[in-house]
């Protein structure tokens, strides 16, 4: 009776964590890795067909254009498809959180190959990692995000929307670094902008991962 009588009329407050802009805070992280994780994916696929047709004197493998065309076609299909797959590992193996963090560390070896093995051997290694890493992180980063919003929230849908602020962002930003380097110095030089991209996606979810 004293007890319901002390608490009567008074509202009961879940504590607030950490916020920034009024979002909880791991959205920042969230949003920064699936940008850099955009920039590597868009800067790479961008010069990934110029590479695969180009002459050998232009630095290219000098492949018939409907050859490197359709390569680059089916490879941004994988991507979609092995979402199905990120899903499952997420579900059944690794929880969202690791598989968002190894799905990224597969996307960088991915283009860290084809960086360092020339011709058609970095080509065949390359989009099959970077399309199983790539699915893993994108299946799995939006459904982390959704996680750190209560059921009804209203700042849910504004969470969202800035995260895939995250996302244009960096498949705007990638293709103009990577083509930059393509025309200066070199395909290769692309292609290691893309694999640093991701490198520093890496490390500031590490650094932030806790949250």
């Amino acid at each position: 009776m004293v007890a319901d009588m002390t608490t009567a009329g008074q509202t009961q407050e879940k504590p607030v964590g950490r916020t920034l802009f009024g979002h909880p805070i791991g959205l920042a992280n969230l949003f920064g890795v699936e940008l850099w994780e955009r920039f590597s994916f868009y800067g790479m696929l961008t010069i990934l067909g110029y590479y695969l047709y180009y002459s050998v004197t232009e630095g290219g493998l000098e492949l018939p254009k409907a050859t490197a065309t359709g390569i680059v076609g089916a490879y941004g299909g994988l991507v979609y498809l092995s979402t199905l797959l990120g899903g499952w590992i997420a579900d059944r193996v690794l929880g969202m959180e690791r598989t968002v963090f190894y799905g990224g560390v597969v996307v960088m070896c991915g283009h860290i190959a084809l960086a360092l093995i020339p011709g058609l051997a970095g080509v065949a290694v390359d989009p099959g990692l970077v399309a199983l890493g790539s699915g893993a992180l994108k299946a799995n980063a939006s459904s982390l995000l959704g996680t750190l919003y209560e059921k009804g929230d209203p700042r849910c849908d504004g969470g969202f929307t800035l995260f895939y602020l995250g996302i244009n962002l960096g498949a705007f930003i990638g293709p103009l670094i990577t083509g930059l380097l393509q025309t200066q110095i070199g395909f290769h030089w692309g292609f290691g902008a893309a694999a640093v991209g991701m490198a520093l996606g890496l490390g500031q979810y590490v650094a932030f991962r806790r949250n």
